[in-house]
């Protein structure tokens, strides 16, 4: 490659570093621009990785090791009366977003992050491209990477008919210590990748990081996703709806949400739940909520610029592949850029591949999905609707490398 070509990487997340950080050490001039004005911080949010990520994070320059995250060895199902009710073997390692973006950040230099730039526009010709942020700011390079995540300005202006599609369910999430668990919790689930089917939901939960990344036994943390229905029109309508009586409809503050929609919550966790799951959802003290969305891009490479990550696609979270898929993208962007001098070559075959995932991803998760949407309409989401609506299903396919997931006989 030639040392003066010069990127310009949008969104500072996950996707972006990654990106960044192969970037950089493929002999590229990179500065990554993040609209958000502090560091970042995360809720707590579990990740499950897959081989291929941790693959991306070495050549990202990142040092893999058992600090990483919490490795488990088994997935179990639990009855509504706390007994298992099914099992699988399955080792996984689960990390954290936190312990991932520092590590990412860590090892990209500071001179080269730049906080609170919104992007407001961009432009290209056949030399160049151009980012103009509302400060005034004002940087060209040869290659632009819109990596600014699930509401991604540079897709929309792009792609303004491409947009989130809700898929009829939201997940209610949460982490807890494991210092404040029960026996029965630390005995019956903390060591596992476990799974709660009430009728038309779905609750997984497993150990990541605690605290400052901590992975010792006694300061990690115990993360849930608890996937349930409400319409669009009406259930979730009212779940955005603030004390004041305004409604968020892109994602409301967890500080904003109703405290008797929260009591509502645990309510129905003592009514559905195994009492493990119960008391997660009942210790939890920054429980909070997201609708679920489907986004599928219809093409990722425009010129000089490029989509990757949750600003190309963004897939129900159960196949776990969120960023690892994000991880892929970067690195099979350097590798295009790599391959190829002119750069507009290179994002056209960056495109065909990862446009080719992105579809399969989305599909798969669709089906593992359709058991909790609020409407099943067609043919096809009435059928994965039954086929996933066994433990033995869920536990085969959810989470799991595409290449390996099983489907139930």
């Amino acid at each position: 490659m030639k040392q003066s070509r010069t990127a310009i990487v949008i969104g500072g997340s996950l996707g972006g570093l990654v990106a960044a950080n192969l970037l950089l050490r493929a002999g590229w001039d990179v500065h990554v621009y993040e609209r958000v004005a502090d560091e970042l911080e995360s809720r707590g949010a579990g990740i499950v990785t897959h081989p291929e990520l941790m693959d991306s994070l070495r050549l990202a320059g990142v040092v893999v090791d058992d600090s990483m995250g919490v490795s488990i060895e088994e997935r179990v199902t639990l009855g509504q009366d706390g007994s298992r009710v099914g099992s699988r073997p399955a080792p996984q390692l689960f990390t954290a977003w936190g312990r991932l973006f520092h590590a990412l950040r860590a090892a990209f230099p500071n001179e080269r992050y730049h906080n609170g730039k919104h992007l407001l526009s961009f432009e290209q010709n056949a030399d160049s491209v151009t980012a103009m942020f509302d400060d005034g700011e004002t940087v060209s390079g040869d290659v632009l990477i819109g990596a600014d995540g699930v509401r991604s300005s540079v897709r929309q202006s792009l792609l303004p008919d491409v947009g989130l599609q809700y898929a009829g369910y939201a997940a209610w999430r949460g982490v807890v210590d494991e210092s404040v668990l029960s026996e029965s919790v630390m005995t019956d689930v903390f060591p596992y990748f476990a799974f709660g089917l009430p009728p038309r939901e779905l609750l997984v939960a497993y150990p990541i990081a605690g605290k400052n990344n901590r992975v010792t036994p006694g300061d990690r943390r115990y993360n849930f996703v608890w996937y349930r229905p409400a319409d669009e029109h009406t259930t979730l309508r009212d779940m955005l709806t603030d004390t004041t009586g305004k409604v968020w409809p892109e994602g409301i503050p967890p500080p904003r949400i109703r405290p008797e929609l929260l009591d509502a919550t645990r309510q129905a966790a003592r009514d559905v739940l195994a009492p493990q799951f119960a008391e997660l959802v009942e210790k939890t003290d920054n429980l909070f909520f997201q609708p679920i969305y489907d986004l599928a891009s219809t093409q990722l490479a425009f010129g000089r610029i490029a989509l990757l990550g949750d600003a190309a696609f963004v897939a129900r979270p159960h196949c776990g592949m969120g960023v690892a898929k994000a991880a892929g993208d970067a690195e099979e962007l350097v590798r295009a850029l790599g391959r190829h001098d002119d750069v507009a070559t290179a994002l056209r075959a960056y495109e065909a591949p990862r446009l080719q995932l992105g579809k399969l991803i989305i599909a798969q998760a669709r089906h593992l999905g359709a058991y909790m949407q609020a409407q099943v309409s067609t043919p096809l989401e009435r059928e994965m609707a039954e086929r996933y609506r066994t433990p033995e299903a869920v536990m085969a396919e959810t989470a799991m490398p595409l290449s390996l997931a099983e489907p139930p006989r």
